[in-house]
């Protein structure tokens, strides 16, 4: 990998541009959806997941193309970053998640300044937020470990499935859900539904990092 500069602006930018996506394409989906709610997210959840896949495997060579601080808490505790990277990358990911938010509403006229007012509360939808981030942290060292070369596409695809099979739509990333509610459109989530998903995501991960720990460990003979 790059020297740590490099590879906290690759985790910025690819965090930014991931957010862009998300929130870009929710508004566009949202005014061409007619009303029709689960077209509008069947457009946001094809642009995210194709994105995915492009700026991971454009970034990865870079910084491992986190764009998420709980993938980065589970690299650290893995060894393989150190804590201090570690920090950096999570700064780099919640700023570029903020500015990739800005320049979506900029791009599409809003004002850029937003405070969402989606409420996502209930148990139902932390749940999902445990589930969502568990799969992706199992994805990201299954893959990495059988087929490194298809992680880029394993985690698009698995992204993708789980807007669907999850109530929450599958946040499953604290910097997207903190720039998420800086954004009153189709993809926001209101702030005072933050620290609850954001938990959620931080154990669903832990438990995921445990359990493909155990699984993926080869026995003694």
């Amino acid at each position: 990998m790059s020297d740590p500069a490099r590879r906290c602006v690759a985790e910025g930018l690819g965090t930014a541009l991931l957010l862009a996506v998300v929130v870009g394409s929710g508004v566009m989906g949202e005014s061409l959806a007619g009303g029709n709610v689960a077209i509008a997210l069947l457009g946001n959840t094809l642009a995210t997941g194709a994105a995915l896949v492009v700026l991971i495997t454009v970034f990865g060579p870079i910084s491992g193309a986190h764009f998420n601080p709980v993938v980065s808490m589970v690299f650290a505790l893995r060894r393989e970053l150190s804590a201090g990277v570690a920090a950096a990358y999570v700064a780099a990911q919640v700023a570029g998640a903020v500015l990739g938010v800005w320049a979506a509403h900029a791009m599409f006229a809003e004002p850029v300044l937003q405070v969402s007012t989606k409420l996502r509360d209930g148990p139902a939808q932390a749940w999902s937020e445990v589930v969502a981030t568990f799969g992706l942290v199992a994805t990201i060292l299954g893959v990495g470990r059988a087929r490194p070369d298809f992680t880029a596409v394993a985690v698009g695809l698995y992204i993708t499935a789980a807007y669907w099979f999850t109530a929450s739509t599958s946040f499953a990333n604290p910097a997207v859900t903190i720039a998420r509610s800086l954004s009153d459109t189709f993809a926001g989530i209101a702030p005072t539904s933050v620290p609850a998903f954001i938990a959620a995501q931080i154990a669903g991960a832990l438990i995921g990092l445990g359990v493909m720990r155990w699984l993926l460990t080869t026995p003694k003979a």
